[in-house]
């Protein structure tokens, strides 16, 4: 009888483990950062066809070889506020992680670029927007490209530049430094952002009277930008004068996303007069991020600090 009690006790302290071993994991931001919803309860423009529950998944990257971190059925947007280390330079950078707009890459294309841009002074805010299906995608199950009638990830985008800059104070930031950088899909989303002034929903509140419009952009091998058929910018990407100074980084040997989406956004930048600086690297792939190591295109991230410094995005300093 004794070790029958032995037993069920043992079996009851183990059981919440198995559960939670069992149970699916969802992203967590790191300790040190501020997480919050973009929307109201209940006032989210559109839900995302789920296919699940949120949940984290493994993956290997083709540029490196090594695990990234891919995040899937996101029905709840946030905005998570990475603070700059040691004294803020006043400048933020939102981050738009990419993933086909089917997943997020948020540590590969998230939570480590803001590592990278904290350590500058700069304070970071990673978006965590809606999918499967928020913007322009490749749907397996008709093979085909699909576009949703709802642009839910630039929706999210909009809300939350309009959030930071409603909350600069709060922040410690200038609502006048405010930048953003995309990967892939997500620098789709910044072409978005940079090329629509007016919300892309009906405003809610004092947050989407703020602008939406970055003051400088940054995009890395961004994506659904290039129509094949005519050699043309797709027609929901309207470049003029106004779009902020832009930042572009492509890897030549892309087998993801053609060298000609970023060719072509930024010969339409050349032609509206915008200030446009492209690094076009021979070899880098797709989803690189910041772990090449052995490869020029690892250069990106110091050439982006110093066009920040050279556009009056950052302090100047001695480079």
């Amino acid at each position: 009888m004794r070790a029958f009690r032995f037993a069920f006790l043992l079996l009851m302290v183990l059981l919440p483990f198995t559960a939670s071993a069992d149970a699916p994991t969802t992203w967590q931001p790191s300790a040190g950062t501020t997480e919050f919803p973009l929307w109201p309860d209940g006032q989210v423009m559109a839900p995302p066809k789920l296919k699940g529950p949120e949940q984290v998944s493994e993956t290997v990257s083709k540029a490196s070889g090594e695990h990234w971190r891919m995040l899937q059925n996101v029905a709840v947007p946030t905005l998570t506020v990475f603070p700059a280390k040691g004294t803020p330079n006043g400048t933020a950078v939102m981050v738009i992680p990419g993933g086909g707009y089917n997943v997020l890459a948020m540590d590969l294309e998230g939570s480590e670029i803001c590592d990278w841009l904290t350590a500058q002074g700069i304070t970071c805010a990673l978006l965590k927007y809606r999918v499967p299906a928020s913007g322009p995608n490749w749907n397996r199950e008709c093979n085909c490209r699909d576009i949703p009638a709802v642009p839910m990830a630039l929706q999210d985008a909009q809300r939350a530049m309009g959030l930071l800059r409603a909350q600069a104070a709060h922040w410690n930031i200038d609502p006048q430094r405010l930048g953003v950088i995309g990967f892939s899909a997500g620098g789709h989303v910044v072409a978005g952002l940079s090329t629509h002034a007016q919300r892309s929903y009906v405003p809610l509140d004092a947050a989407d009277a703020q602008s939406s419009r970055p003051d400088f952009a940054m995009l890395l091998y961004p994506g659904h930008l290039w129509v094949r058929k005519d050699d043309s910018l797709e027609k929901d990407i309207v470049v003029d004068a106004k779009v902020p100074p832009t930042f572009i980084v492509q890897a030549a040997d892309d087998p993801t996303d053609d060298v000609r989406h970023a060719l072509t956004y930024q010969r339409a930048l050349i032609d509206a007069g915008v200030p446009v600086e492209m690094h076009l690297f021979a070899r880098g792939g797709h989803a690189f991020g910041l772990r090449l190591k052995d490869a020029p295109v690892s250069a990106w991230p110091s050439l982006a600090e110093r066009w920040m410094h050279d556009i009056g995005m950052l302090p100047k300093r001695a480079l």
